[in-house]
């Protein structure tokens, strides 16, 4: 029984985290309305320091930012700055259901690029999953029907990015500090957007600060919550309910922009989430046991 509303304890803090991230993108979206991806880029990380800050030092009051592995800290650093950029211009151009369908093919992803990068070899299962996920995206997406956007290409860079920053965080997530893992991403998102603000600057209004504010408590706000939901359930239970994002986003959509996505749509999605699904399921059996001769 214990158990048991443990895990219901997990499930329920990581679905709030995951309606505070989809709260958080629609945001993005909503501020695109009006400022340039570089501009929305700047305000939403800016407006998010103070809250990582406060995050860092309230969990770790010794808190040190000074990285153990450079190279590999400054290699994450860089593929995120480049990730944020696709992931932003991707919210503001494309209907959040399609950029769900895209980005939620990181698993395979990870999957795929976990091979050459980590040896993690893929078998058969696995392989087989993977080109379902694949197929989903191309359900959702309809290639002939849909007219290609720009956009359609950064988010298939964002879900590459996003999978290599993961496996980066394989790597280095236990021998690196939080507050370096946190805080150095959202430093580089300030500085890298800001060399190209001159060139794009609009002037900002008191309603896009209040959605860059809303972005930055949302966006710690969901942090805590994941952290939490890890620290109460076993991975198993936590990472599915990452896929109640596309139920939130896609509700949102609906609500504030009158975004309803096409049935094929959600039948590709369906496909993206059970591939997703299995990829955990086939990761948490047990190997089985070898036969001694």
């Amino acid at each position: 029984m214990a158990a048991m509303s443990s895990n219901l304890r997990g499930a329920l803090l990581s679905l709030g985290a995951f309606c505070a991230y989809a709260c958080s993108d629609v945001s993005i979206k909503a501020m695109g309305q009006d400022l340039n991806s570089f501009q929305v880029m700047f305000l939403s990380a800016a407006c998010t320091m103070p809250f990582v800050l406060a995050q860092i030092l309230w969990t770790d009051h010794r808190a040190s930012f000074r990285p153990k592995l450079p190279g590999l800290t400054l290699l994450r650093v860089g593929i995120t700055l480049m990730g944020s950029g696709f992931v932003t211009y991707t919210f503001t151009h494309l209907p959040l259901a399609q950029c769900y369908a895209i980005f939620f093919t990181m698993p395979l992803m990870i999957t795929v690029l976990a091979w050459p990068l980590l040896g993690e070899r893929i078998d058969l299962t696995r392989g087989l999953i993977v080109v379902a996920g694949f197929v989903g995206v191309l359900i959702a997406l309809q290639p002939g029907s849909t007219t290609f956007h720009l956009a359609h290409l950064t988010a298939i860079c964002g879900a590459t990015t996003g999978a290599l920053n993961s496996l980066l965080l394989r790597k280095i997530g236990h021998r690196e500090r939080a507050g370096v893992i946190l805080l150095y991403p959202v430093i580089a998102q300030i500085l890298g957007s800001a060399l190209i603000l001159p060139f794009v600057w609009h002037p900002v209004s008191i309603h896009d600060l209040g959605i860059g504010v809303q972005m930055g408590i949302l966006g710690t706000a969901g942090g805590l919550l994941i952290i939490t939901a890890y620290r109460s359930s076993p991975a198993i239970v936590v990472a599915p309910m990452q896929y109640s994002q596309i139920l939130w986003a896609s509700a949102l959509g609906l609500i504030f922009f009158g975004e309803w996505p096409g049935l094929m749509t959600a039948v590709g999605i369906s496909v993206i989430i059970a591939a997703g699904l299995a990829l955990l399921l086939v990761a948490g059996r047990p190997a089985p046991a070898r036969v001694a001769a």
